[in-house]
């Protein structure tokens, strides 16, 4: 079989070999395969019974959507100005095409930020972050190989929790 075709086998088709509460165990007892010499291309790592979480890190007022819209639009301006710089001839073209990108782009993000938070009507006064979290990571193995996973697994001391 080439390397392609175990690409394709389907997660949910393949015999868990170690299951673990989070990504991070998941994800080591991977890297213990690995250091076994364990060919992990023919494994995966599955999160089960997804959900979102997000997570509320403070209140969005007016000011602060222009000053997010401002630090945006600067990065952009900047980015526009260097690409812009390409076609400047001298040093000093380039420093005032990359200066006023920034600037322009600063001026521009905050307009915007502030008038998008002040349309909004309210409908959301708060900046989040957003995760997708599991409530378990298996590890699968092609069927072929996943009785001498599971037993590298055990060997190692990775049991599943």
């Amino acid at each position: 079989m080439t390397q392609h075709a175990h690409a394709a086998a389907p997660e949910a088709d393949r015999p868990v070999v170690g299951s673990y509460p989070t990504y991070e165990g998941a994800q080591r007892a991977v890297d213990f395969l690995s250091d076994s010499h364990f060919p992990v291309e023919r494994t995966a790592i599955v999160g089960s019974d997804l959900r979102m979480v997000e997570t509320v890190l403070g209140r969005l007022t007016r000011g602060k959507a222009a000053l997010a819209g401002a630090g945006t639009g600067a990065w952009f301006g900047l980015l526009i100005g260097l690409l812009l710089s390409v076609f400047a001839a001298g040093g000093h073209a380039v420093l005032i095409l990359m200066l006023s990108g920034l600037v322009y782009g600063a001026l521009f993000g905050a307009v915007f930020g502030f008038a998008s938070h002040a349309f909004s009507g309210g409908g959301r006064d708060f900046s989040s972050r957003s995760r997708i979290v599991a409530a378990r990571y298996d590890v699968v193995a092609d069927t072929e190989v996943s009785e001498d996973a599971r037993n590298q697994l055990i060997k190692l001391g990775w049991r599943e929790s």
